[in-house]
């Protein structure tokens, strides 16, 4: 192989390391990410949703991070759009109770299998959500993307 052979692949292999996200494309993403921080991550976004504190969430993340709660919408966009999507979301919430496992942590990204059950006042229906976030991070411990799938329950409120 000559020497404009092996750099040709030598670049390819770089180009689909940065591609795939196994190489970080910056320094700041080179930090080590262990489940340790992404347990601390979780503790507050915990006590974010317990006490529906929309301005405690959005400084867990970065400023133009983004929040995917469903696979086919536009994820909420920045500290902003997450604050309006969390604001509304738990307005009609009570007695919130959150808890979660990290699962994995590899490179920059953390997955945790999360729990939570509260009470919607407006109907008196207790909602019961068992998910998965998939988190990216940046900039530190903030977080720069959250996917999330979860699956609902609702037990109504009984009569009488």
């Amino acid at each position: 192989m000559n020497k404009v052979s092996k750099l040709l692949v030598m670049i390819t292999g770089i180009t689909s390391l940065f591609i795939s996200g196994a190489m970080p494309t910056n320094a700041v993403a080179q930090q080590e990410l262990d489940t340790a921080k992404v347990e601390s991550w979780l503790k507050d976004y915990k006590e974010a949703w317990e006490t529906m504190d929309a301005d405690k969430v959005v400084l867990l993340f970065t400023e133009d991070a983004t929040y995917r709660e469903d696979p086919y919408k536009v994820p909420f966009q920045g500290r902003k759009g997450i604050h309006k999507y969390w604001a509304t979301v738990t307005a009609d919430q009570k007695d919130v109770e959150f808890t979660y496992e990290v699962l994995s942590v590899t490179g920059n990204t953390g997955i945790a299998h999360w729990h939570s059950e509260f009470l919607q006042p407006s109907s008196g229906t207790t909602i019961i959500l068992d998910g998965i976030f998939i988190l990216k991070f940046s900039q530190g411990e903030l977080c720069h993307s959250l996917k999330e799938w979860w699956h609902f329950k609702a037990i109504p409120a009984k009569e009488g």
